[in-house]
């Protein structure tokens, strides 16, 4: 079987094109943004302000695909998970820092 290599020239020129149209919407940038608005610094990523925040871009954007793909159904039962994940580290927030975990639903917009 011989390939054609104009033909997988037009493949690889499109496929570059989808990359660019494309992008991740979870670059390293946006995560080292996220943890310096809402944790210590870029590095500590283990701060639960941090986490939560993460977790709410993500369901943010998740929530936003699933509007376009209702079908999509291991997307919906990964957001349901995250929304669970979030709520553990909310309610353990809660319990031991109020003030902080008042200022990060508020900051974050996020319903109670």
């Amino acid at each position: 079987m011989v390939l054609n290599l104009d033909k997988f020239i037009i493949f690889a020129r499109s496929l570059k094109n989808l990359k660019k149209k494309y992008k991740m919407y979870l670059t390293t940038e946006v995560k080292k943004e996220i943890f310096k608005k809402f944790g210590k610094s870029e590095s500590n990523t283990g701060s639960t302000e941090g986490q939560i925040a993460l977790f709410t871009h993500r369901i943010n954007y998740l929530t936003e695909h699933l509007k376009l793909q209702k079908k999509d159904f291991s997307t919906e039962r990964a957001l349901i998970n995250l929304v669970g994940k979030r709520r553990s580290l909310l309610n353990y927030l809660q319990r031991r820092n109020i003030e902080k975990y008042r200022k990060l639903i508020e900051e974050l917009n996020i319903r109670k």
